[in-house]
């Protein structure tokens, strides 16, 4: 099971950052960002300028959620990849490590065959940086490193202190 609390650190936002800017200049994208599936944006890449990343993050978690539930409709776990085509520009949309979402916009300038060859690959790699994230998670969890300072106070030491 996938720990729902897990840690960034600066390191590995630096790696899942360099991963999308590759991925935007490999794709010839406008823009390449990935979310949490609560909504929260991780990390974005491209001309992110004249676009409100938080509400396209939080909509897009919510697109995943929507799909969700008519993969479960239909008797799928889950629809782990999504496309929508506009006039202008396209949205290619996949679930990374069952935990995160990676976005990618595009235009004209290049084509569904290029974006998901790209994607295949900073998937992989993407995959591979969540899984390491996971893994320390558990050994901290396990050595008791990300224990709470506060978790040996009670109720009665902070009742005594405010008296």
């Amino acid at each position: 099971m996938i720990n729902a609390d897990l840690v960034m650190y600066e390191d590995e936002f630096e790696k899942i950052d360099g991963e999308l800017k590759k991925l935007c200049q490999q794709a010839n994208a406008k823009i390449t960002f990935l979310v949490d599936k609560n909504g929260q944006l991780i990390a974005s890449a491209g001309d992110t300028h004249d676009i409100d990343t938080t509400a396209l993050a939080s909509l897009t978690a919510g697109n995943i959620a929507a799909t969700g539930g008519i993969a479960r409709l239909l008797g799928e776990k889950e629809f782990s990849i999504l496309f929508h085509e506009g006039e202008k520009d396209n949205i290619h949309i996949s679930i990374i490590a069952q935990r995160v979402i990676l976005v990618i916009i595009y235009d004209q300038r290049s084509s569904l065959g290029l974006v998901r060859l790209r994607v295949k690959k900073t998937s992989e790699i993407l995959t591979g940086i969540f899984e390491d994230m996971i893994r320390k998670a558990e050994e901290e969890k396990d050595s008791g490193l990300n224990e709470s300072p506060f978790a040996e106070i009670s109720d009665e030491d902070i009742d005594n202190l405010f008296r």
